[in-house]
């Protein structure tokens, strides 16, 4: 088996952690590790079991036959495994080293049996719509990959609001006067779309969410569509060029730009071995807490 282990750096990881997860994974026999150069490179030296890894920088030499990525962080650090896993299908573990962890599976250093559970299989598998983003008249950054797993927003850089005209499958609705404007998965129902007021969604829904940032007008509320929906946008404004982002990667987008969102071709598998979606909204969320309660 085949595991490849990514983290954006060390900095920010328990390493008695992350070691402990290394040698646990080596134990087992045909286990093969590949680990992101700079997980690699910041234990060096304190883990005599990491000279047995092979190394990985990006997503072309990241080998295709992978059978489990590892993605060792908090959500940010998932949302940017997209750009190593793009369209091969590999599923994606997230074991959470940092605080939230919404998206990750299990948490490092606690109950490790998740690792057991992992290499026999006892896992699901969830299949997590993604956005496909395009821009007619506009090149994008060459290092700006595209797709998003949780939203793709439109977002004002100057005190200037924006007004941005959108299409749902060549239809217009009413234009927004906002600072921006957000076309999110149903994954990403629980990330920014729900702190600007949008609904929770379960991730095996099949809709797509369009939720304005600070609207002028406090009648205009977040609509969902269908996920086969296609989604056009452009903005004017008289301020400075908007901010384009997808996940947590952004570029400017100039004026006049069409902006085209519709449902990838594919999507990317999540691995699920502990926590179903409605205990993590009560876990991580605190999702119908009450203080009454708390008070007992």
């Amino acid at each position: 088996m085949k595991l490849a282990l990514f983290g954006r750096n060390t900095e920010y990881l328990d390493q008695q952690n992350l070691i402990f997860l290394i040698g646990k994974l080596r134990s087992y026999d045909g286990v093969k590790l590949y680990c992101y150069k700079p997980i690699y490179d910041g234990i060096a030296g304190k883990c005599d079991l990491i000279s047995e890894c092979s190394v990985f920088s990006s997503y072309s030499d990241l080998p295709e036959d992978i059978n489990i990525f590892l993605s060792l962080g908090g959500d940010g650090t998932f949302l940017e495994s997209l750009t190593f896993i793009r369209d091969r299908g590999i599923p994606v573990a997230g074991i959470n080293f940092g605080r939230l962890g919404f998206l990750t599976t299990a948490r490092a250093g606690q109950d490790n049996e998740w690792i057991d559970k992992l290499l026999a299989g006892n896992y699901a598998v969830q299949e997590r719509t993604l956005l496909h983003l395009q821009t007619g008249n506009h090149n994008l950054p060459d290092n700006f990959y595209p797709y998003a797993l949780n939203e793709i927003t439109l977002q004002r850089k100057s005190p200037i609001m924006l007004e941005i005209t959108v299409y749902i499958d060549g239809k217009p609705l009413p234009n927004y006067m906002a600072d921006g404007i957000l076309i999110g998965s149903a994954t990403g129902s629980t990330a920014y779309s729900l702190s600007i007021g949008g609904p929770i969604v379960t991730p095996d829904s099949k809709v797509l969410i369009i939720a304005p940032i600070a609207p002028h007008n406090l009648n205009v509320r977040p609509i969902i569509v269908p996920e086969t929906s296609v989604i056009e946008m452009s903005y004017v404004t008289r301020g400075e060029d908007a901010l384009l982002t997808a996940d947590n990667r952004s570029a400017i987008l100039p004026q006049g730009t069409r902006i085209m969102i519709s449902k990838a071709g594919f999507s990317l598998k999540s691995i699920s071995v502990n926590n179903s979606f409605i205990e993590a909204l009560s876990q991580k969320l605190l999702w119908g807490v009450d203080k009454r309660n708390m008070l007992k």
